[in-house]
């Protein structure tokens, strides 16, 4: 007969079945820490997704950014607004809709170390955190990632992989004023004052030139620069 508290027949030899059968208890303890195992793995598994989308950082670090969640959330050929609450006709105009178009996340361009993500969680603790909508420039966003060249920001070999003479031959129809010519370019101006991300980009030469062409879904520098002045909820 079978010992119930051993589990196993009294005087079976070691090496038989009935000697090496596993006690309930501990099957029943085996099995539940393997669902415990799963559960851990697939919820650090949705924490690490949730960790590059918009709702992770307004949640944890960059509060409020509620209007930067909505511009990444946009879709082409949808009417929206902007961080700032201007209108935007289209909101596939936006960089930041492209990026996520083509299948980026925060994280894609916000790419903090796990040293600086620590301590923006201090901040964001104790309140001392910078304004989420204020505007950074490349610099600032390379300043962070430790490059020393704002291009690379964009021009890098997992971006857009090219220089900037690759760029300017791309858009010689610009004519004579292609801001990505080197020999035309201002070194004042880089590539953020026209790219922007989470509003419509702008057109920063015709700040001196009326005559510099306006691209479907740019700004002119003069309307940007009104509407970034009346737009502002804050």
């Amino acid at each position: 007969m079978t010992d119930e508290k051993n589990n196993a027949v009294p005087g079976a030899p070691a090496s038989s079945p009935a000697a090496r059968r596993v006690p309930r208890s501990r099957r029943k303890l085996a099995v539940a820490g393997a669902v415990v195992a799963a559960v851990v793995v697939a919820a650090g598994a949705g924490f690490w997704v949730w960790h590059e989308q918009p709702s992770f950082c307004n949640a944890i670090c960059h509060a409020p950014q509620d209007p930067i969640n909505a511009t990444y959330d946009g879709e082409p050929g949808q009417a929206g607004l902007d961080k700032w609450g201007n209108p935007v006709d289209d909101m596939g105009d936006l960089m930041v809709v492209q990026h996520k178009q083509a299948g980026l996340t925060c994280l894609s361009c916000h790419e903090p170390t796990l040293g600086q993500q620590v301590t923006e969680g201090l901040h964001w603790v104790s309140g001392d955190f910078e304004y989420p909508l204020d505007e950074r420039s490349l610099t600032d966003l390379n300043h962070y990632l430790q490059k020393d060249d704002p291009e690379s920001f964009c021009l890098n070999e997992g971006c857009h992989n090219m220089t900037r003479d690759d760029l300017a031959a791309a858009t010689t129809a610009l004519g004579k004023r292609n801001p990505h010519a080197t020999e035309v370019r201002h070194e004042q101006i880089e590539c953020g004052e026209c790219h922007k991300s989470h509003r419509q980009s702008v057109n920063a030469c015709s700040r001196c030139h009326d005559d510099a062409p306006i691209p479907d879904g740019w700004l002119g520098a003069h309307e940007a620069a009104q509407l970034d002045a009346s737009g502002f909820p804050y």
